[in-house]
């Protein structure tokens, strides 16, 4: 099972883990990881509030968060193409509350902001950062393609600026 997507959050924004589901598997495809385990968890404020107070020491809400398992066995499995056979990349956390107001703001939809999101925390699972500004231009690049295989155009250029915490 490459990706399984679960949804935790009953009062949060509707959208459904199956149609999240299909996006992972694109981007895994894309990714050349088609076969690599990856979680995905759709959640609320409160829950990504509480990991990343716990796990990141940020006291406060985030719209998406990575917990790699190895950064490098996801990362040469995606050089090498090899389709991420035996890879377990890790679980991405989105929040849908803050991934609402964030698609609000840049006036798109849900789905779209979560396709964008989720293609930032799986970067992160394979190793990626956005720190120096070279790799930030390569992230964003590659987010952008993430996001295009996932059947989306890509999210605008201010979209891609101070969002998206690992």
């Amino acid at each position: 099972m490459p990706a399984d997507v679960r949804r935790s959050a009953k009062r949060s924004p509707a959208l459904s883990a199956s149609t999240v589901k299909r996006v992972a598997t694109r981007m895994l495809a894309e990714l050349g990881l088609a076969d690599a385990e990856l979680s995905v968890l759709l959640t609320d404020d409160a829950t990504i509030h509480r990991l990343n107070r716990e796990w990141r020491q940020h006291d406060k809400p985030t719209d998406v968060l990575a917990f790699p398992i190895d950064e490098r066995a996801g990362r040469a499995a995606h050089q090498r193409k090899t389709g991420g056979r035996d890879v377990v990349l890790g679980d991405v956390v989105i929040s849908l509350d803050t991934a609402e107001r964030q698609a609000r703001s840049r006036k798109r939809e849900l789905l779209d902001e979560v396709r964008f999101l989720l293609a930032h925390g799986l970067l992160h699972l394979i190793g990626f950062d956005h720190g120096a500004p070279r790799e930030k231009q390569e992230m964003v690049a590659l987010t952008r393609r993430l996001v295009r295989a996932a059947g989306a155009p890509s999210p605008p250029r201010r979209a891609a600026r101070g969002t998206a915490e690992r």
